[in-house]
């Protein structure tokens, strides 16, 4: 449940984000007669990424066996590589308010207000699309390792769009870089989790080696079928037998996004000097 409440919170707050920064800087501006087309790209948005999903759903399913492992494989490792780059992007905005602001009113100065309207219209629209084709990805690769949760799912798109509307609202109370830092780290250990279980994935279809499979049995003190291991196993990717090169890739990835947390904090420090 709390993995798939991460993944639609997170895509979705991304995209509420966008949408209720633009509400208040058109309330704020005077521009109100552009809502409809902020409505327009939310609709339009949503039809997409539905459309999307079921493009995904119809392809996955066509796959059987030895296919399927690998489809699912890539699957998972992909929906890590895209949690890396939202994380890494989320980890280096510090004005995201300015930044959106700053396109909007880009688009408002067009001399023609057909253009003002499709500038505004792509920038939610692309908003809505991105976030959906990401959150497809993310929960199949969820369904794959532990099964959707909708209950958590629907509670995380549900969380987001409160946070878009407060923003719309302009209170701005909630306090964003908090709330970033805590899911980060717990996406970030599921997205090591996925890498794990894509590697799984390629050495149960016999693509490549375990190594050594497995390194450890500690299912006799932690099983991953059990209550507690069954969640660390859908939270987290929990296997409690992994092969050396699941340990291995899991470390492997923790490692890099460390490096890459190190860097983008030294740069903050070098900018902010």
């Amino acid at each position: 449940m709390l993995e798939s409440f991460l993944v639609t919170s997170r895509e979705t707050l991304e995209a509420s984000l966008v949408i209720g920064i633009v509400l208040a800087y058109l309330n704020r501006t005077n521009n109100k007669n552009y809502r409809k087309t902020v409505y327009y790209g939310i609709g339009v948005g949503i039809l997409a990424s539905i459309v999307a999903a079921v493009i995904f759903t119809f392809f996955a399913g066509g796959f059987e066996g030895k296919a399927e492992q690998i489809f699912e494989g890539i699957t998972m490792l992909i929906g890590a590589f895209l949690l890396t780059t939202m994380i890494l992007w989320m980890m280096q905005q510090r004005h995201i308010s300015k930044e959106i602001e700053g396109k909007v009113e880009k688009h408002l100065m067009s001399a023609q207000p057909l253009f003002s309207h499709m500038g505004i219209f792509m920038l939610i629209f692309i908003a809505i699309i991105r976030e959906g084709v990401e959150t497809v990805i993310f929960l199949n690769a969820v369904n794959y390792a532990s099964g959707i949760n909708f209950i958590g799912g629907t509670l995380g798109i549900l969380a987001a769009i409160v946070v878009g509307y407060l923003f719309f609202l302009g209170t701005r109370k909630i306090n964003l870089k908090r709330l970033f830092s805590v899911s980060s780290i717990l996406l970030i250990l599921f997205a090591a989790g996925l890498v794990a279980h894509g590697f799984h994935e390629f050495e149960e279809a016999g693509v490549i080696s375990g190594i050594i499979s497995p390194l450890f049995d500690i299912n006799h003190v932690l099983n991953e079928k059990g209550l507690f291991g069954g969640f660390l196993k859908g939270l987290f990717g929990y296997n409690g037998n992994p092969s050396l090169l699941e340990v291995i890739a899991w470390a492997s990835y923790l490692g890099i996004i460390f490096l890459l947390y190190n860097r983008i904090e030294n740069s903050k420090l070098r900018t902010s000097a």
